[in-house]
């Protein structure tokens, strides 16, 4: 038997792609896609070595027969990669007719060459080594069976009277045997082993993006805790100057208040005591706007007490009447009669209704109207704040909740995330239920279980407040 070395050709990687026949996504692991990549590189490797065998080293069998099998098997490569391109495997629903036709294959090889010592005896081995990687046990010892037969074949057709011949014809079905049990056990240890990668990869990448969740969470409460942090130093600074210019403003009004009474108190005309009288008017409504004043800037209780809703949003109402924008606008109530009272903190919600009355100020043009409507509906009391401006844009409104977001030019961005955080910690809702280009309604909904048990109850009566609220003047 001659000797013969014949360099490794390079031959091309072929990857396992993603295909839509695979039905894998890109983080589980395929076990028919890689073994065909490898099968695919070994049957590249024995084409290349099969036509170094023939037309570099020569052979005692017919040149051109050889290499025309030899084409047979590269057409037959060329099939198997190119469904590899793809994806895919080829004829792997008929692994035993492969098995049959690689059987027939290897026979003619070596019945065109030298018989049973024929070096294309070998193939039987990667033949087996291939069925091992992509087929089951079963399979592979099939395999076995055909590739015994086929060279027992071999034998048949070209004899075996020399020694070496008997000795091959006896020993390659022993190596066959043992390369199919060795190729088994090996192919099925790295499928436990790449089926267990593949289990640990995918609970990797499910903890990591259950960190990331996680980090993202964190991320989102400590900014929504830093924001909260801003919105009440910038409350309690609020409150200190207010507290400080009613005290600055109560003193000497206390003082002009004494003396109008003294004035009054003498022997004067009656025109005299009439604008005495309009004067002291005047510096009641002024103490009326600074108790007010200092009633919304004394320190917030967070502690619950039992409300009517109306006396919450009529308190609102009062403190909104004195913000610049109010001017040319005209609100409405619409209560409900007989709700009964809830349960919750006074202050905290004031604010919350406060805040929406503003903004809805702002976005109502003047001439608009502002209404104020309650009810109880299905166990929940709904109030809506309403105006007839502009509305929000579409890309908006998902975000105007969230901190630090704002369209106005000096807005902080926290007023509506402080809302949502303070009605969600009373156990309710704050939505936007509609907008358009005609109006803009926030809904906040209450419960408790004395409200889940009431009969529901709809808006009956009305208040209309003028578009700019009525100044007493004084005349000469």
């Amino acid at each position: 038997m001659r000797e013969f070395v014949i360099p490794l050709p390079v031959i091309p990687v072929v990857e396992a792609p993603m295909s839509e026949t695979s039905g894998s996504s890109p983080s589980e692991f395929n076990w028919d896609l890689s073994a065909q990549a490898i099968t695919i590189r070994i049957r590249w490797f024995g084409i290349c070595v099969g036509y170094g065998l023939v037309n570099l080293l020569g052979t005692d069998g017919s040149t051109w027969l050889l290499n025309a099998i030899l084409g047979l098997g590269a057409a037959y490569a060329l099939c198997d990669t190119w469904y590899g391109l793809r994806g895919r495997v080829f004829l792997n629903e008929y692994p035993l007719f492969t098995s049959a036709m690689e059987a027939v294959f290897i026979g003619l090889l070596c019945i065109f060459d030298e018989g049973v010592l024929s070096p294309f005896r070998f193939y039987y081995f990667l033949s087996l080594l291939v069925s091992a990687i992509r087929y089951s046990p079963v399979v592979t010892y099939s395999t076995l069976a055909l590739h015994v037969a086929s060279y027992s074949t071999v034998a048949g057709i070209q004899g075996f009277d020399e020694p070496a011949a008997f000795a091959s014809l006896v020993l390659t079905p022993i190596v066959m045997g043992w390369v199919a049990w060795a190729s088994t056990s090996l192919a099925d240890l790295l499928k436990r082993a790449s089926t267990r990668l593949s289990e640990l990869n995918g609970a990797l990448q499910q903890n990591q993006l259950s960190l990331e969740e996680r980090i993202e969470e964190r991320t989102r409460q400590l900014q929504e805790t830093q924001a909260m942090i801003v919105q009440q130093e910038k409350q309690a600074a609020f409150g200190l100057l207010a507290a400080g210019i009613a005290h600055e403003v109560g003193n000497p009004l206390a003082a002009i208040s004494s003396l109008v009474q003294l004035l009054n108190r003498r022997n004067i005309d009656e025109h005299t005591r009439e604008r005495l009288s309009m004067v002291d008017d005047q510096l009641r409504r002024i103490q009326r706007t600074l108790r007010e004043l200092v009633d919304f800037s004394r320190p917030a209780t967070n502690t619950e007490t039992i409300c009517d809703i109306h006396t919450v949003l009529d308190a609102a109402l009062n403190i909104a009447k004195y913000y610049k924008r109010r001017k040319g606008k005209r609100i409405v109530t619409t209560y409900a009669r007989g709700v009964p009272q809830i349960r919750l903190v006074r202050d905290q919600v004031t604010q919350v209704f406060l805040n929406l009355i503003l903004n809805a100020m702002d976005a109502t043009p003047e001439g608009g109207t502002i209404e104020l409507r309650t009810a109880l509906v299905g166990g929940w009391l709904r109030i809506d704040v309403q105006d007839t401006g502009t509305g929000i844009s579409p890309g908006n409104r998902d975000r105007i909740f969230r901190p630090y977001f704002t369209t106005k030019d000096t807005g902080t961005g926290l007023g509506l995330f402080v809302c949502r955080n303070i009605i969600e910690e009373l156990g309710g809702q704050i939505e936007l239920t509609a907008t358009s280009q005609t109006g803009t309604t926030f809904t906040v909904s209450l419960t408790n279980p004395e409200l889940r048990d009431h009969v529901d109850i709809l808006p009956q009566e009305s208040y209309s407040a003028d578009a700019e609220p009525a100044e007493e003047v004084m005349t000469p």
